[in-house]
Order: structure tokens, then C-alpha cells, then sequence
């Protein structure tokens, strides 16, 4: 073919040359960016995916992030309630030694009181002070807020975690199923009879021996057995003509032993029973009056008022939790189960102990159950109580680092290596294949450069048909 307006072979070569070149920027860029889709032409179908995977990437690492954030929450409260269980120790010691009134004198008490006040004084500034980023977390702030509590039916509530909805309230109803009892031993009767007698009454808290002489009146020997009652858990009231030996509170662990050791009067022992109680439809662990519930969406506690505990109804009582509660978010999806919602409650001397047996905060000078008034059995049920709430605090926390934090950090950290290297394997280049791509592109650019040239020089062979 011997035409020159036309020069199919150059063409040819073009073409091939525009193929291998872009072959080649597109191996470049691949080797410079490092990745290999850099557009979606690259690849739809795989930058789809890769994408989709990248927001997992992204929401897994910040997940990790908020972990570490709550863990360092929880760490702050953990420090401060370490000091606060150390001084309510402190308090303890302090009350035993002020019991001992026989050994010390009258100054020595009321020093015992200055270092108590003292004591409360740092409790109630550590409750106040403990913060992170400028939140308050032992004051109270962080605590769940209720509505609609019966004081009737019950005497005190503890939310110790509770999912709610976004700006919503959850409902608990509480329903007795079954009765709480006491122990009761029954003599029937109006006094001892004709002979003396002598009794050994027996409760959870100890055992005593009572003499009463003939003819001792029924109302007597209640009025005897309740002024030990604090050593044995055990009180007597006399109703309808019936001398009820009881125990002092409700459940299975409490007990009554009346036996007679002289004398014409009364043997029997009975043990107390706990109350069945439903919270929100579910089968609740109770212990005498205390019924605890704890599932995925709700961690609550409840002391029933005896009133309530004792009468079976399928009616029951509610309440709400209208907010509060401090929410950390641990998954990588904002989404309910992706998230844990924790309460934590004041450790203020004012709400440390309880509204039965009275706070914290009376025993101070000024309070009803001071060592220099003398209460030192009060003040032991309030000390114990409060160190109760401080330890078990502390361990839900702890539980809560260990069992919910640790092991979610944990299988986040295993997901993101997983989602990463999924991404990696359809997004990121091979070096080595692009290189030896590269090479040969380079190879094909250099060979077409030449072919073109001769291309381009073929229609100068119509000059020697001229000649």
C-alpha cells in the first residue's frame, strides 16, 4: 500500500501508545498513592465495599477511643471512693473505741468527735470535688432521678443502671407475689403461771437467758425480751390475749428460738421467709424486704416497706426513671445495644446510710447519733450501711472496668485488625505487582515510541516511485 494521506500503521501505533501510557500513569499513581483504587473507575464495585469498610475502620477506632475515655471516668471515681471507704474505716474505729466508754473519759469521747467531724468533712468535699473534664461524678449528678416513688410501699430505691430512651422514661412496676414473714413463736396465755420460770431467747443476733418470777404478767416478760432486743434480734408484743415472740426483721435468715429452761411456758422455733416479688413482669432476688433485679436494660434495687411486702396483690406499685445516669457509648454504631448506661450515686454524708436507719451525717456533733450523745449502736448500723454502699459501688465499677470495658476494648481491638485488613486487600496496592506492571508498561511505552517513528518514516518509501 503506497498511499500517504492515510498512514494506517501510524495509528496503529498511536493507539497503542495512548493504551500503554495511560497503563503506565495509572501504575504511577497506584506506586505513589500507595493505594489501588484512587477513583471509581478503578474499581465500583470494590470502592463500594472499601468504603463501606472504611466506616467501619473509622467508627471501630473511635469506639476504642470512648472505652478508654470511660475507662478513665471509672478510674477517677474508683480513686476518690477508695478514700472515701478508708476514712468511713476510719469512722468505724473511731466509734468502737468511743463504745468503750468505761476506759475513757469524757475529753477523750468529744476528741474522738472533733476527728469524726473532720472525717465527714473530707467525705463530704471528696463528693463534692471529684470531677473529669468539668463533670461532677460522686454528687449526685450522675444518679438516676425517679417519679412517682409510694413511700408507703417502698422505703428506698437504687438504680444502679438503667437503659433509657433518648429523651424518654422508663416504667418499673413492682408486684408482691408473695408474703415476707417474720419468725413468730406464740405463748397463749396472761403470765407465767404459778411457778417461776426462766427462758433462753435465741435470734440472728444472739441468745439470752430471762428469769421471770410466778405470776409475771405477759406484758412483762414483751417489755423484758424487747429491752435485749438488740442482743438478739428478737421482739414481743402482746395482741388479743397472744404473747408473739418475733423476729426484728423480715426473711429467710431470720429466726426465733423460745425454749424453756425452768418452769411451765413455752418451746418453738420459727424462721422468717422472704417476700416474692416481680419487678417489670420479671422474678426478682430477694433477701426479707430487699428485692434486686439485674438484666441487660436494668440494674435496680428496692427495700419495700413491710406494709407493701406483707400483702400480696397483683396490682402492685410503679415509679419512673425519668433521666439521669451517665451513657457511654462503646460500640461502633450508635445504636442501643452499643451502648451502657451506669448511675452513680452521691457519696455525700447526707445520703450515705438510709432513711431507716439514718444518715451518715447524724453522727456528727449536731446529729441525733453523735459518740458524745452516746448512740454508738446507731451509729455502728449507720457506718456499716454506708460502708456497705461505698463497697458495692465500688465493685460494680470494678465489674463494670473489668467485664464490660476491658473485654469490649479487647474485641474491638481484634475487629479492627480483621476490618482492616479486609480493606487492605481490596484497596491498597501490591507493590509488587504494580512494579513488574510498571516495568513492562515502561518496556511497551519505549517499544511504541519506536514503532511510531518508523511508522511515520514508512510513506517516505513513495519518494523512490518518483524518481
Amino acid at each position: 500500500m503506497s498511499r500517504i494521506n492515510s498512514n494506517i500503521q501510524s495509528l496503529q501505533a498511536i493507539n497503542r501508545l495512548g493504551r500503554n501510557n495511560g497503563d503506565l500513569s495509572t501504575r504511577l499513581e497506584r506506586l505513589a498513592s500507595g493505594v489501588r483504587i484512587n477513583r471509581g473507575k478503578d474499581d465500583p464495585s470494590g470502592l463500594i465495599a472499601s468504603e463501606t469498610l472504611r466506616s467501619e475502620i473509622n467508627g471501630i477506632r473511635t469506639a476504642i477511643d470512648n472505652t478508654s475515655r470511660a475507662n478513665n471516668v471509672i478510674n477517677t471515681a474508683e480513686g476518690s471512693l477508695n478514700e472515701v471507704s478508708s476514712l468511713l474505716l476510719e469512722l468505724q474505729s473511731l466509734t468502737l473505741q468511743a463504745a468503750n466508754s468505761g476506759a475513757l473519759s469524757d475529753q477523750e469521747v468529744e476528741a474522738n468527735q472533733l476527728q469524726v467531724d473532720s472525717i465527714l468533712n473530707s467525705i463530704n468535699r471528696i463528693s463534692n470535688t471529684t470531677q473529669f473534664n468539668g463533670i461532677k461524678l460522686l454528687n449526685g449528678a450522675l444518679d438516676y432521678t425517679l417519679s412517682g416513688v409510694t413511700s408507703t410501699d417502698i422505703d428506698i430505691v437504687t438504680v444502679n443502671a438503667a437503659k433509657l430512651p433518648d429523651n424518654g422514661a422508663q416504667s418499673i412496676v413492682v408486684q408482691v407475689t408473695g408474703s415476707a414473714q417474720l419468725g413468730e413463736v406464740q405463748f397463749t396465755g396472761t403470765d407465767t403461771g404459778a411457778s417461776a420460770v426462766t427462758v433462753e431467747v435465741a435470734g440472728v443476733f444472739g441468745t439470752e437467758q430471762l428469769s421471770f418470777a410466778n405470776g409475771t404478767t405477759t406484758a412483762d416478760v414483751a417489755l423484758a425480751v424487747n429491752s435485749i432486743k438488740e442482743s438478739t434480734g428478737v421482739s414481743a408484743i402482746v395482741s388479743g390475749g397472744t404473747l408473739r415472740f418475733t423476729s426484728t426483721a423480715y426473711g429467710s435468715d431470720q429466726f426465733v428460738s423460745v425454749k424453756t429452761i425452768s418452769g411451765n411456758f413455752v418451746d418453738g422455733k420459727d424462721s422468717g421467709q422472704d417476700a416474692t416479688v416481680a419487678i417489670n413482669g420479671s422474678s426478682a432476688d430477694v433477701k426479707g424486704l430487699r428485692a434486686t433485679l439485674r438484666n441487660g436494660d436494668l440494674d435496680v434495687e428496692l427495700t419495700l416497706d413491710s406494709s407493701f411486702a406483707t400483702t400480696v396483690s397483683t396490682a402492685g406499685t410503679s415509679f419512673n426513671i425519668t433521666g439521669g445516669g451517665a451513657k457511654f457509648q462503646l460500640g461502633s454504631t450508635v445504636t442501643r445495644p452499643g451502648q451502657i448506661q451506669v448511675g452513680l450515686s452521691s457519696v455525700a454524708t447526707t445520703k450515705l446510710g438510709n432513711d431507716v436507719l439514718g444518715s451518715l451525717s447524724s453522727i456528727g456533733s449536731d446529729g441525733d447519733n453523735s459518740l458524745v450523745k452516746g448512740n454508738f449502736i446507731q451509729a455502728q448500723k449507720i457506718l456499716t450501711e454506708g460502708i456497705r454502699q461505698v463497697a458495692v459501688l465500688r465493685g460494680r465499677l470494678g465489674a463494670l472496668q473489668k467485664n464490660v470495658l476491658q473485654t469490649n476494648s479487647n474485641s474491638l481491638s481484634v475487629a479492627l485488625e480483621n476490618v482492616t485488613a479486609s480493606e487492605s486487600a481490596i484497596r491498597d496496592a501490591d507493590f509488587a505487582s504494580e512494579t513488574a506492571a510498571l516495568t513492562r508498561a515502561q518496556i511497551l511505552v519505549q517499544a511504541n515510541t519506536s514503532v511510531l517513528a518508523q511508522a511515520n518514516a514508512a510513506p517516505q518509501q513513495v519518494l523512490a516511485l518518483l524518481q
